[in-house]
């Protein structure tokens, strides 16, 4: 009788299980990216509701708990955990671009994940304008990566996976997720990882939305931009936002880099010290903005979005500035939701040139124009930002208003943010 397990029959076997061994290995990954962004998500409110239950008992708390946060946070950063610093995107480009593997774990590993999460989570609680979404990216891309480690595929196509899953689950936008991936992770549309990045978006976004519910990120909106003089709003829009976005971009460029040599020599080797002094900044623009400031600015992007609330005329220009102190502080922190919250502000101050149309969709175009003027991402903008109200009758408009942006950021912010960034991690260390 002829054994049914010849050794051509157990060699096929074998191959099949290791392909299942490894396709379930990448399952836990991308549910464990989704777990991660929605723990990261709930843990990030409850640490900014605790930043202001302190201030509405204290007042004159953040002159000192904002200074000595972020000099605790950057001590922190430099003395364990390096490459922690910042959004995280520009590590995950970066770690894209090396080629060993030792070099990738520097900015993608198990300890930069562990002390991204943890000490985005400690800006938050001490009132930095910063957000979760870049931190979510990072350490998706780290899970990813760890992936890596354990099965023979392409690392640089799982890094762009994690990072692509991570957008995805953390605004719940799975279409944002893929375009980030293509436009502005890799510049290019890679055939051999699109089903990486496609099955990692479906677990995490699944993970996120079977634990906090299909959502949209800032609530539903069926605003409408009429055709006739409310379309004025679009280029305006975009001119202001993509300068603004463009101007932002280009101050964290230029420090420390573009300082005197003592200047940056200075900053360099007293890091928590000019820490320390960003966070000072900070705070006097918390108090000047009656603390509207502080955290993602998610709330306040909400309220003038749906017209339950308003900013005040200066929101806009001061939450970018205490956007930038807490980017070039070097804490570590994401853009994207500040970036839409200081959008929202310029969309609701252009608003009230036009007051026979309604504010949302003119809050929607600030903030794709300003979006895009940071990122110099256009088609990134209007994608995340109509995924994440949910409101596609605004689709053509979102896209002529990115598209200026982009053209008039492109003077003062040549290459994206991220990418100009990406290359301080490149360089031999």
């Amino acid at each position: 009788m002829t054994s049914i397990f010849t050794p051509r029959r157990l060699r096929t076997l074998l191959v099949h299980s290791r392909r299942w061994q490894r396709r379930l290995i990448f399952i836990a990954g991308g549910l464990l990216v989704g777990l991660i962004a929605v723990g990261l998500a709930i843990a990030s409110d409850s640490a900014q509701i605790a930043f202001h239950k302190i201030v509405e008992r204290w007042p004159w708390s953040p002159l000192a708990l904002t200074p000595l946060g972020f000099g605790l946070a950057v001590f922190l950063t430099t003395r364990f955990f390096p490459n922690a610093q910042g959004s995280g995107i520009p590590q995950t480009i970066a770690a894209r671009a090396l080629r060993e593997t030792d070099d990738r774990e520097r900015l993608v590993g198990f300890r930069v994940a562990l002390g991204k999460v943890m000490l985005t989570l400690l800006g938050l609680f001490v009132g930095a304008s910063t957000g979760r979404e870049g931190p979510t990216v990072q350490v998706g891309a780290s899970v990813m990566f760890l992936i890596g480690r354990l099965t023979p595929r392409r690392q640089p196509g799982l890094i762009l996976a994690g990072a692509a899953a991570g957008v995805a689950a953390a605004f719940n936008t799975p279409l944002a997720g893929i375009v980030f991936a293509i436009e502005e992770m890799s510049r290019s549309f890679e055939v051999r990882a699109s089903g990486l990045i496609i099955a990692a978006v479906i677990l995490a976004g699944l993970t996120a939305q079977s634990l906090l519910g299909n959502y949209t990120y800032f609530g539903y909106s069926t605003a409408s931009l009429p055709i006739g003089t409310a379309w004025m709003a679009v280029p305006l829009c975009g001119v202001i936002g993509g300068f603004s976005g463009a101007l932002f971009s280009r101050i964290l460029v230029m420090i420390p880099d573009a300082l005197p040599q003592r200047a940056k020599l200075w900053v360099q080797t007293n890091p928590v010290v000019f820490a320390t002094g960003c966070g000072i900044g900070v705070a006097l623009c918390g108090f000047a903005s009656d603390g509207t400031i502080y955290g993602t600015g998610y709330e306040h992007a909400r309220a003038v979005l749906h017209h339950t609330g308003t900013v005040p005329l200066d929101y806009a220009p001061l939450k970018l500035l205490a956007t930038a102190l807490s980017s070039v502080s070097g804490i570590p922190g994401g853009l994207f939701s500040p970036s839409l919250s200081i959008g929202a502000g310029i969309g609701s101050d252009i608003s009230h040139f036009f007051h026979h149309a309604a504010p949302g969709p003119i809050v929607l175009l600030g903030m794709v124009a300003y979006f895009t003027g940071v990122v110099r991402a256009p088609i990134t903008g209007f994608v995340i930002v109509s995924e994440m109200s949910g409101d596609h009758g605004m689709l053509v408009a979102l896209m002529a208003t990115a598209l200026i942006a982009d053209a008039c950021a492109r003077p003062i912010n040549r290459e994206g943010l991220y990418h100009v960034l990406a290359r301080r991690y490149t360089k031999p260390s």
